[in-house]
């Protein structure tokens, strides 16, 4: 199999740049995570984009943010002209065509692709606790619904679901404080208000059916090309915590579903993270640390992680170390903290005796990166000066049209883009307060001695109460329907959450 071109090394001889050999990156080491670092404006989109591309001619699916709206090009040819010819002859591409790459747009608020979404089951406290940025005590209680939920068999599907529970809680509050643990009114009062701003910035989108299934995410085309699925974020990034808690969920999902398959000839699938610092800023360790535990453990599914950001340190170091791709465009180091990113990244790089990395670093030029990927046996190669391809998509955004058009012919279209709605907790406790109440007004219950003079006497009473009468279901259909909701959300005897909190292969 061929490998992925990233661009041409190139080094400078008596002032003047000279070309040296191709650099690459190998498909069968696709899955050991990559980084794609450097300052606004340096070629990260460009570099992203080549990457992509390169994947989904190998087919391999891609997964990606489309932060700023200019990934969308990678969906349409791009057009010729001097300099792109210019830069194509110099790196000596063969066999170079403008081509579109076959995509699929998703959107968590349902506008610029096919909406997204998720149950709050599979969702998990921890992460839904960091989306509605609650407190440890807060957070606490929050576990404590989700266990109650799971204890009463009640599906948490939407947030009319989780608030359902909410208000059970507040209701049994005493009772579940001394099974469960201390709630009090304050927590599920502040939990309630999170909610809130949470509807009010179009999360309640998110959360429904039909949930998002990975296979759609790990499509081929006809021709055996990878699709690229492209994630508009351009107003989701404005909600950093939705953003990379979403993303966080997408990458855990990918961890508890897959199957180990070890290293393959290519990955089965590459998610690309941008703006990758959000990811951690203000993450408590806990979460940290399952992080590093899932980008660890995800390449041996075959799914390669690659992150983007500004600066190399954006990303811990414990997880920093797992990334053997690298790709680093120009900063510049004009403050105390670019100084420091860029020591960092010139100590991340395998030295080459050519080339000041830290000198390098500060005088590429856009389209231009210090490159270092894994060669044979997983040996990262000394750092290049690299003079990056172009992508052969269109290098910005495309118009509402073209879009449309990409969406027409959407292979998903008519999964996603009409909601479901079934029964599920908020249903299930409505119906149960209707039914107390129902018996509440009753009229008073007939004595045995009223029922062995009436018809049926009290064999009758008993059969009611087995089968149900035209008002009440009985025990028969009351087991029938629990064992319905078992099986179909294939829970079992036994509820069993993943690494991140989500509900393992389910779609509660």
């Amino acid at each position: 199999m061929d490998p992925i071109l990233i661009g041409k090394a190139i080094t400078t001889v008596d002032g003047l740049p000279e070309s040296l050999g191709h650099v690459v990156l190998q498909p069968h080491l696709g899955n050991r995570h990559g980084l794609v670092a450097g300052a606004t404006g340096t070629g990260k989109s460009v570099t992203l984009m080549v990457l992509a591309e390169g994947f989904s001619r190998i087919g391999v699916p891609v997964f990606m943010a489309d932060v700023k709206g200019d990934i969308a090009g990678l969906a349409v040819p791009g057009t010729a002209n001097e300099k792109l010819q210019e830069r194509i002859e110099r790196i000596g591409i063969d066999g170079y065509t403008n081509e579109g790459s076959p995509t699929v747009f998703w959107d968590l608020f349902g506008q610029l692709g096919h909406p997204v979404r998720t149950t709050v089951s599979q969702m998990g406290p921890t992460l839904l606790g960091r989306i509605l940025e609650l407190n440890d005590t807060q957070s606490g209680v929050l576990d404590i619904v989700f266990k109650l939920a799971d204890d009463r068999g009640l599906l948490l599907l939407d947030l009319d679901d989780l608030r359902a529970l909410l208000n059970l809680a507040a209701e049994e509050r005493k009772e579940i404080s001394t099974r469960y643990g201390l709630v009090s009114t304050q927590s599920i009062g502040a939990i309630q208000r999170a909610l809130l701003r949470l509807e009010g910035d179009g999360a309640n989108l998110f959360f429904g059916e039909p949930a998002l299934e990975l296979a759609d995410l790990m499509r081929t085309t006809h021709d055996g090309r990878g699709m690229i699925n492209l994630l508009a974020a351009d107003r989701l990034i404005l909600k950093p915590r939705l953003y990379s808690s979403f993303l966080l969920w997408l990458l855990s999902e990918l961890f508890e579903q897959l199957p180990e398959v070890g290293d393959l000839d290519k990955p089965k699938l590459v998610f690309f993270f941008d703006e990758a610092h959000l990811l951690f800023k203000d993450a408590p360790p806990a979460l940290r640390q399952r992080v590093e535990q899932v980008v660890r453990i995800i390449r041996s599914k075959g799914v390669g992680v690659y992150f983007c950001s500004q600066f190399p340190d954006d990303v811990p170091n414990e997880i920093l170390g797992q990334l053997g791709n690298r790709v680093q465009h120009a900063l510049r180091a004009f403050t105390p903290r670019d100084q420091k990113a860029v020591k960092t990244a010139a100590q991340t790089f395998v030295a080459n005796p050519a080339l000041d990395v830290s000198e390098t670093i500060s005088r590429l030029g856009t389209g231009e990166a210090l490159v270092s990927t894994l060669q044979d046996k997983g040996i990262p190669m000394p750092v290049e000066h690299t003079l990056i391809c172009p992508p052969r998509c269109r290098m910005g955004a495309i118009t509402d049209a073209e879009r449309a058009q990409v969406r027409a012919g959407s292979p998903v279209g008519m999964k996603y883009d009409t909601p479901v709605n079934r029964e599920s907790a908020a249903e299930m406790l409505a119906a149960h307060a209707k039914a107390m109440a129902e018996k509440a007004d009753a009229p008073p219950a007939r004595t045995r001695e009223q029922d062995d003079a009436g018809n049926g006497g009290f064999g009758q009473a008993i059969k009611d109460a087995v089968f149900g009468t035209k008002r009440r279901q009985g025990m028969v259909e009351t087991m029938a329907k629990q064992t319905a909701r078992t099986v179909g959300s294939r829970i079992g005897q036994q509820i069993v959450r993943g690494v991140l909190g989500g509900l393992l292969g389910s779609k509660r």
